[in-house]
């Protein structure tokens, strides 16, 4: 489970992470920052990673996807990445709190998917957030995931813990 649901990125501000004693980002990629689907950043994005780096918050995208996929967005927006980082194996993460020399109580992680991003990120004991997908759509791996996650909402729901869905 993550330790808050929101519904993007866009909700996340430094002031925000500041008050949480967070000094860097672990981010997922597909369907987190952008649609699994789409190459490049939007200038909406743009704005927000210039914001959080402006603030001194340090980012480094952990996905699973090839080096061609992540290096081909993270370049244009002068990010560090772990391309095929085996989520939710720890040696991405391990790796990525490596890079930004910071504690694991220093670090969100942000993804959109609970079997990945939020089980490796919480056994690192990081901060996690999960975000609501961007797209609507998912390559094959990501729709098995999104059965099982369903499935996670539902008893949520009935158990009365509010999610994204319900915000």
């Amino acid at each position: 489970m993550p330790k808050e649901f929101v519904h993007s990125v866009f909700d996340l501000t430094p002031e925000r992470l500041s008050n949480l004693g967070i000094k860097g980002i672990i981010t997922d990629l597909d369907n987190t920052l952008i649609e699994w689907d789409r190459a490049l950043a939007t200038p909406e994005l743009i704005e927000w990673l210039n914001t959080m780096n402006a603030a001194g918050i340090q980012i480094i995208i952990a996905s699973n996807n090839g080096e061609e996929r992540v290096q081909r967005f993270a370049d244009p927006v002068e990010l560090r990445y772990i391309a095929r980082a085996k989520k939710p194996l720890l040696s991405a993460f391990k790796q990525a709190l490596q890079q930004m020399d910071l504690k694991p109580q220093e670090v969100m992680m942000i993804g959109d998917q609970m079997l990945t991003d939020m089980m490796g990120a919480n056994r690192m004991k990081l901060h996690t957030i999960l975000v609501k997908p961007v797209a609507k759509s998912d390559g094959v791996i990501t729709k098995v995931n999104r059965a099982i996650e369903r499935r996670v909402y539902k008893y949520l729901t009935k158990k009365g813990i509010p999610t994204w869905e319900e915000q």
